[in-house]
């Protein structure tokens, strides 16, 4: 009987089993995660859950129940410890599982403060995992004192659950704006403006020289330009990287990530990838896109192939972020832009529309959700949008998807 091994239980090999089974597959799946607790969703991480919002159950992307009716064997709280492509085995520690088809959806590690700097003292945090939140979630309470380092999204997201609880913030960003690297500036400043009106202190071109403590706790942070800033506790979002260690120790092909080709199949004929950990041609060039969109519909892809359909992954990248009371939606990529037109709606509503040349390439829509349809039905299918309709307000954007 045929043996597919899933290793990282996140979003992408969540869904990647769930796809087996339900195109027919019926030989022996495992599902191996590194994490005690059930494949679950990160999003609400940082946001609904550490709000209290949410309880943990709800995270979860699937019940106990779901594996076990569909005969997927989960081997959590698990590290694999070597992956033998010749051998097609895979071990974890002393156990050795052998696999006809491996599939590494392994997902992303976050960076970290060196110790050098102070990045090992109690009380600094990475927004990731369950575990970092559950152990942050006790100082994001009234009265604390919180220093954001970044100012991309996961940043901005943590420092707007710390503002509405009530914890003073500071966000420092070391480039000139906060979102420089995945936004135009009008984004940026839109966001700028919903943080100072909430009472965050955002400081940007200002980056973190080191962290002090006092019995092994972070107490203060020492910022580029001397100033000290009071701190109990220090949330860091300056990024991820690519989970590929594995593949690089079985000596897969690694190239911002783990290489795969458009159909999701590694360097080694049985071994796939898929979600945050894997590259993938898009558009002439190779890419990795790191939103749970990519993870689902990659990873759904791949368990077809693995199957034998011969499928070429297709991204459509989309995004969002929730920040107070404004939910971000994102549809597209945005690289290379040279002009950007601002449609202004109602109260909150807005959206920038980003064009290379007079083509459409992305849109930015902020609490306008059919701005962020029509933009990304557009995008989807190679349209674009003439710039004077999509920057007046009262024009109708639905005719542009039938020009």
């Amino acid at each position: 009987m045929s043996h597919i091994v899933v290793i990282g239980a996140g979003q992408a090999g969540s869904s990647l089993v769930a796809k087996l089974r339900k195109d027919g597959f019926d030989g022996e799946i495992t599902l191996i995660g590194a994490e005690e607790t059930l494949p679950y969703q990160r999003p609400p991480l940082s946001k609904a859950y550490l709000l209290g919002e949410m309880e943990l159950e709800r995270l979860f992307l699937r019940p106990e129940s779901f594996y076990a009716e569909n005969n997927i064997t989960l081997k959590l709280g698990r590290r694999v410890t070597a992956i033998d492509p010749a051998a097609r085995t895979v071990s974890l520690g002393e156990e050795v599982i052998p696999y006809d088809q491996l599939a590494l959806t392994t997902g992303s590690d976050p960076r970290r403060l060196s110790a050098a700097i102070g990045g090992d003292l109690d009380g600094v945090y990475v927004v990731r995992g369950l575990t970092d939140v559950d152990a942050m979630a006790p100082h994001v309470t009234a009265g604390k004192r919180a220093l954001i380092v970044g100012g991309g999204y996961i940043g901005l997201e943590a420092a707007a659950v710390c503002a509405k609880r009530g914890v003073q913030v500071t966000l420092v960003e070391m480039a000139d704006r906060i979102l420089q690297r995945v936004a135009a500036p009008e984004t940026s400043d839109f966001f700028r403006s919903l943080h100072a009106s909430h009472g965050v202190d955002i400081r940007e071109g200002v980056g973190l020289e080191r962290l002090e403590g006092e019995g092994g706790k972070v107490t203060r942070a020492v910022l580029s330009g001397g100033e000290t800033v009071e701190v109990d506790f220090v949330v860091v979002g300056v990024g991820i990287t690519p989970s590929s260690q594995l593949a690089e120790m079985a000596g897969l092909e690694l190239e911002n990530g783990i290489k795969a080709d458009a159909k999701g199949r590694t360097s080694d004929a049985a071994i796939w990838s898929a979600g945050d950990c894997a590259s993938f041609p898009f558009q002439g060039k190779r890419i990795r896109l790191e939103s749970v969109p990519n993870a689902i519909d990659q990873a759904e892809v791949v368990a077809q192939n693995m199957l034998g359909a011969d499928k070429e992954y297709i991204a459509t990248p989309w995004f969002w972020s929730d920040q107070y009371d404004v939910k971000l939606q994102i549809a597209g990529l945005n690289t290379g832009y040279d002009n950007v037109v601002t449609r202004q709606g109602e109260g909150s509503q807005v959206s920038f529309w980003y064009y290379r040349g007079d083509q459409l390439v992305a849109v930015d829509a902020m609490n306008d959700p059919r701005a962020y349809m029509v933009g990304k039905r557009l995008i989807d299918m190679g349209k674009t949008a003439d710039k004077a309709v999509a920057a007046d307000p009262a024009a109708d954007l639905k005719p542009l998807l039938k020009a």
